[in-house]
């Protein structure tokens, strides 16, 4: 396989197992955070109806959502680079030197 589809597979699979669930739970934290600043809001977050829980409890969904979005951006990002040549300086060439005048 070449090294640039093996990095497009690997992209892939990132994005499938870490970037749609970090963008469910960025989408999950954004409204639990919300309800938790709505006065008289009727919340229930793991049993808990205190609105300083489901604030809690959404910023941290967030968090986690940030960091799995991540990922498939640095999968990609160092996976698909153009990587340097090797030996790029100057290098022998394989003819032999012409002769001074």
């Amino acid at each position: 396989m070449d090294n640039k589809t093996g990095g497009i597979v690997a992209t892939i699979v990132a994005v499938v197992l870490c970037g749609c669930p970090g963008l469910f739970s960025l989408c999950f934290g954004a409204i639990t955070a919300l309800a938790g600043l709505v006065p008289d809001a009727n919340i229930d977050i793991l049993g808990s109806n205190d609105p300083q829980t489901a604030l809690l409890t959404g910023i941290g969904g967030l968090c986690l959502g940030i960091i799995f979005v991540a990922i498939p951006i640095a999968v990609g990002i160092f996976t698909l680079r153009k990587k340097p040549e090797a030996g790029v300086g100057v290098s022998a060439p394989d003819e032999p030197i012409p002769p001074a005048i």
